[in-house]
């Protein structure tokens, strides 16, 4: 099976998790897209539901898809936030922010009752760090908030490159809020905690892409030829 459709056998696993009446947090990537697509199927049916979105990109997939929306500030308690992740260890801890929006993923996540990840199987590591881990910073003196990180950084123990990102285009992306992101390609984590603590340390950090604690399950889709075989970490 292709990744697409482990991404779909994932965000179908989750679907019927969304209750009537549920207010709901919706992420951010390729795989929360796919729990848009069939959640807008659902919301056509019947289904009463009122989402938050997590970036202005998936605003606008649910916009499409007649999904109703309102803001966090409309509606500060969510009941389940469904989200993808760039990798998922044995302890439901996440590496996310590869698609630039983990401010308001985590917000949203830590506003709701619950939150449950989907992804497919490749997602799951045994230690974070292989993908490089997001630091949203701000604008402002992002040289000195560069090397604040990489003391932050080496003060844990690890080591790697920090960079800042470009889009295809060579240009520095920039957030929904308008903040620049580091990533730091370290290979791995051995203290998540200690490494995340650091960097909340550093001014000019406004997040950083380390979920610890916030995940309550992980919908895992893995591929046995044809067809899609689900785990789950966690309870759902």
């Amino acid at each position: 099976m292709s990744a697409p459709d482990l991404k779909r056998a994932a965000a179908e696993r989750a679907i019927p998790l969304v209750e009537d009446g549920m207010r709901l947090g919706i992420g951010t990537g390729s795989t929360a897209a796919a729990f848009v697509a069939l959640l807008g199927e659902r919301v056509r049916a019947g289904l009463t539901v009122t989402g938050v979105p997590t970036s202005e990109a998936t605003r606008i997939a649910c916009e499409r898809e007649g999904i109703p929306l309102a803001t966090l500030e409309e509606m500060p308690e969510l009941d389940l936030t469904i989200d993808g992740a760039d990798e998922v260890d044995g302890n439901l801890r996440l590496i996310k922010g590869g698609g630039a929006a983990l401010l308001r993923e985590k917000i949203v996540a830590v506003a709701s009752r619950r939150m449950v990840v989907i992804a497919d199987a490749s997602k799951r590591v045994e230690t974070l760090g292989a993908f490089p881990l997001p630091v949203e910073v701000n604008l402002f003196g992002i040289g000195a908030t560069t090397r604040a990180v990489e003391a932050a950084v080496a003060q844990t123990g690890c080591a790697g490159e920090i960079v800042r990102r470009h889009d295809a285009s060579g240009a520095p992306v920039l957030t929904d809020g308008g903040h620049a992101i580091l990533d730091l390609r370290l290979g791995r984590i051995p203290d998540p905690e200690a490494l995340s603590a650091r960097l909340w340390a550093v001014p000019g950090v406004v997040e950083h892409g380390l979920f610890l604690g916030i995940a309550d399950a992980a919908i895992l889709a893995a591929t046995d030829g044809d067809t899609a075989v689900i785990s789950v970490l966690g309870r759902l």
